[in-house]
C-alpha cells in the first residue's frame, strides 16, 4: 500500500485541495484502494477546522467533495508515509528539519511542485487571494497529482 500526506502552514488551504484532487483521481483510476491519503499542517494554527469556504466551493465546481480537518503533522507521519508532498520551499525546508529528528524515517520530503508539467514549484497560497487563486491552485494540483498519480501506480 503507497501512503501520500499533502502539506501546507495551516492544512485549510493548499494541502487540503491537493489531497481531495489526490483521492478523487485514486478512485477514478480504480486505485484508491492502493493509497492511505491525508494532508496535515506544519503550525497547529488550525487544528481541527474545516478547509477555507473557498477552497471548498472550488472543490465543488468540479464536483470533489472534502469532509476533511485540520490536523498538525506528527511524528508518526514521518514514519509511516511514504510521500510528504509540500506546498512551498518554506514548509519544505520546516519538515525536513522536523525530520532530522526522526529515528525511523520512511517518508520521502519533496515539493508536490516537483510533478508539475509545467514547471510550477511553487503551489502559491490563495489565503490573501480571490477565488480565482484558489483556481489556479486546484488547477496546479490537478497537473501535480496526475503525474505523482501515474509515476506511482
Amino acid at each position: 500500500m503507497a501512503t501520500g500526506l499533502f502539506c501546507h502552514v495551516g492544512n485549510i488551504c493548499r494541502s487540503p485541495i491537493a489531497e481531495a484532487v489526490f483521492r478523487k483521481m485514486a478512485t477514478d483510476s480504480g486505485v484508491v484502494d492502493k493509497w492511505v491519503i491525508d494532508s496535515g499542517a506544519t503550525s497547529d494554527w488550525n487544528i481541527g477546522s474545516f478547509p477555507d469556504a473557498r477552497g471548498l466551493a472550488c472543490l465543488r465546481r468540479h464536483g470533489i467533495d472534502s469532509d476533511h480537518r485540520a490536523r498538525q503533522v506528527t511524528k508518526q507521519d514521518f514514519e509511516s508515509f511514504d510521500y510528504i508532498l509540500c506546498m512551498d520551499e518554506s514548509n519544505l525546508s520546516d519538515l525536513k528539519r522536523k525530520a532530522n529528528s526522526i529515528k525511523n524515517l520512511k517518508a520521502k520530503i519533496e515539493l508536490l511542485g516537483s510533478y508539475d508539467p509545467e514547471n510550477e514549484l511553487i503551489i502559491q497560497d490563495p489565503y490573501y487571494g480571490s477565488d480565482k487563486d484558489f483556481e489556479t491552485v486546484y488547477e496546479q494540483c490537478v497537473r501535480c497529482c496526475s503525474v505523482f498519480l501515474e509515476k506511482n501506480s
